[in-house]
């Protein structure tokens, strides 16, 4: 659990008397150290990361050095990078719906543990060759509430479908797990206590012990400018573990939870019409995430390098593409004297911007500097 000392500018400094109006991605090594050392100190359990959350070399580096158990990983590109990276790590395959070539390529990279959702890709894993000893994680859904969205919307069985499953696994002689997800940037503990103790009922209805259990993602970062604290999560999961007569190994993947806070984003208001704002970035680059959610917390620094901290009203906000979707789906709240050539920084951005950003009209590029202490610009705008 290293504590990091970092050198570096902060996001004052580098935006200020900036020219080039590109967006930049802002890094805390010292905050996501923090944050991982939070995990690994509180979760009962193995901790290991969605790759898919924040698959840049340099967060998946600190990872591996700095005690993770595990890697999270959904394709063969993520398997290929995880071995590069770090060689030795166990690697949990849990995009249950896969290819041929897609299990070879997770057999050849030695993954150990594959969910499933239905018979029929639990028998596609029997048929191309996966490993006698291997661990199968029955994934299954529920109608609970408590996160920003369903992720039982795409994948997880039904209760009659998990014990169809965790018999047919035991019959086979492969490891029995169990695995959810709550949705992502849950704020109810409540929501993993509902998950933990179905996982242990359906265990018991299918006759089964469980070798481990995976209580997936979900926990929250702090998009909304408050601390998520993980205890009263890591708490509520210790206390809900009662309900096994026999408590498999627990397993956490967070992505969000973990890397979300120690990254801000900076794009450049480049010109007002009206109420609206046209920024350097959009729904096709690193505020992709905004066409589906209000847009996390923000402070706003001028040009003459003083954040403002005045009187705030929404302002529609489009990206700089010749797409007119590309708007973000919510106003943004910024000051009243909000002008071009302003920088707008929003936190919580570590999540789901590296990946899945795309260069529709050229755009979508950015940089990204490492800074002392990301949360210095939203004390100084009174966002926090």
């Amino acid at each position: 659990m290293l504590q990091q000392a970092i050198k570096a500018a902060t996001i004052k400094d580098i935006l200020t008397g900036r020219d080039d109006g590109a967006p930049i991605h802002f890094f805390s090594p010292t905050a996501f150290i923090d944050r991982l050392n939070e995990f690994l100190r509180g979760f009962p359990g193995d901790v290991t990361f969605a790759v898919k959350a924040n698959p840049t070399d340099e967060v998946l580096q600190t990872l591996c050095q700095n005690g993770i158990n595990g890697f999270d990983v959904a394709s063969p590109d993520e398997i290929e990078q995880i071995r590069r990276i770090c060689p030795n790590a166990p690697m949990n395959y849990n995009n249950p719906v896969r290819s041929k070539s897609e299990i070879a390529a997770g057999i050849a990279g030695g993954v150990t543990s594959w969910s499933v959702d239905t018979v029929a890709e639990y028998q596609k894993l029997i048929q191309y060759g996966v490993a006698a000893d291997a661990e199968i994680a029955v994934r299954i859904k529920l109608p609970v509430a408590g996160a920003l969205y369903d992720f039982g919307a795409k994948f997880g069985a039904n209760e009659e479908t998990a014990i169809e499953i965790l018999k047919m696994v035991d019959a086979h002689g492969h490891q029995n797990a169990m695995t959810f997800h709550v949705g992502t940037q849950c704020t109810d503990p409540n929501a993993y206590v509902a998950y933990i103790h179905a996982c242990a009922r359906i265990a018991e209805m299918a006759g089964v012990t469980l070798v481990r259990l995976n209580v997936g993602g979900g926990f929250p970062s702090g998009r909304d400018g408050q601390h998520r604290p993980l205890e009263p999560f890591f708490a509520a999961i210790r206390d809900a573990m009662s309900a096994f007569d026999e408590r498999p190994v627990l397993l956490c993947e967070p992505g969000r939870g973990l890397v979300g806070d120690a990254f801000s984003y900076a794009v450049q208001v480049k010109s007002l019409r009206g109420n609206a704002v046209f920024l350097t970035d959009g729904i096709y680059g690193g505020l992709s995430e905004m066409v589906m959610f209000d847009a996390p917390a923000c402070a706003v620094l001028g040009e003459d390098g003083l954040f403002k901290s005045g009187p705030r009203a929404p302002r529609r906000a489009f990206g700089p593409t010749c797409d007119s979707v590309d708007l973000l789906k919510s106003d943004l709240w910024l000051p009243d004297d909000v002008a071009e050539g302003d920088w707008i920084i929003f936190r919580s951005m570590g999540a789901y911007v590296t990946g899945v950003t795309t260069r529709f009209n050229g755009y979508g590029a950015f940089q990204t500097q490492v800074v002392r202490d990301i949360d210095a610009p939203y004390e100084a705008a009174g966002q926090v």
